[in-house]
């Protein structure tokens, strides 16, 4: 028994070995996904119904109350601009 055949020996039970740990662990991967998939598909619908809400809640609540306040900012703003016409300025003496 010579060392060359020594090491023929061990790389061909590495080799078997790593086949069979790579064949063992895309069994128990495959059976993972098999188990965990309705989960994914729970998760996905529940996302698309998040989805949904939040649209729902942008197009019916957050854009009428945007445009209330924009409304009433620009009434303020508008309101603001024709005051300057009336106040009175430092050092003005007719009033």
């Amino acid at each position: 028994m010579s060392i060359d055949w020594l090491r023929d020996l061990i790389i061909v039970i590495f080799g078997l070995v790593a086949t069979g740990v790579l064949i063992f662990l895309a069994v128990l991967l495959y059976s993972v996904y098999r188990r965990i998939r309705p989960i994914l598909d729970s998760v996905k619908t529940t996302s698309k119904t998040i989805e949904g809400i939040c649209s729902y809640a942008g197009d019916e609540v957050v854009k009428p109350l945007m445009q209330v306040v924009a409304f009433i900012q620009g009434l303020r703003q508008g309101i603001n601009a024709i005051s300057k016409f009336f106040k009175k300025k430092k050092g003005d003496k007719n009033g």
